[in-house]
């Protein structure tokens, strides 16, 4: 064995087995300090349960919530938010479809905002939900899944406040 394997060798059992010293232990915790504000607060893991933004996003699959994303911009129409429901840990993933002011209505599953219908390429599969016009008020959005073939009942849309919006997803 050279004198260059000799030195990769120490440097390899140092990586893998370093000396407890104090520094080691203040490394530890500083990277488990900017892992957990990291993870916590920008950029939060999430898996996706139910089938309300099929096809777009499928129950199961995983993603991050970039809470950056809005910090310095509202969302636009048909952004895909999170939109937290109770607590931090309890998110929907929907699509903003309607703003303040104005009205939103389904007519044989097709989505009209102020009397013009939405094209929505997001959408597949027959939807025929009916929805009377209802007026989006001040500080709300309105959101929708993309998955328009279940039937209305079970899935959760409407309006939220815009305060609720904590992100969106990475990808």
């Amino acid at each position: 064995m050279g004198e260059r394997e000799a030195v990769m060798n120490t440097r390899l059992r140092e990586f893998l087995f370093p000396t407890l010293k104090p520094q080691f232990f203040l490394r530890v915790i500083l990277i488990a300090l900017c892992a957990y504000l990291f993870f916590g607060h920008v950029l939060t893991p999430f898996v996706c349960r139910g089938k309300s933004m099929e096809p777009t996003y499928h129950d199961g699959s995983f993603n991050f919530i970039w809470k950056g994303k809005y910090w310095f911009s509202e969302p636009r129409r048909q952004d895909v938010v999170t939109v937290r429901l109770a607590g931090e840990h309890v998110v929907y993933l929907k699509r903003v479809v309607a703003f303040a002011g104005e009205t939103v209505e389904f007519k044989e599953g097709v989505l009209f905002i102020d009397g013009h219908a939405l094209q929505e390429p997001y959408v597949n599969g027959p939807c025929n939900w009916n929805l009377s016009p209802r007026k989006v008020e001040p500080g709300q959005v309105y959101i929708v899944g993309d998955n328009r073939s279940m039937p209305m009942e079970q899935h959760d849309f409407g309006q939220t406040s815009e305060r609720r919006i904590v992100g969106a997803p990475l990808w």
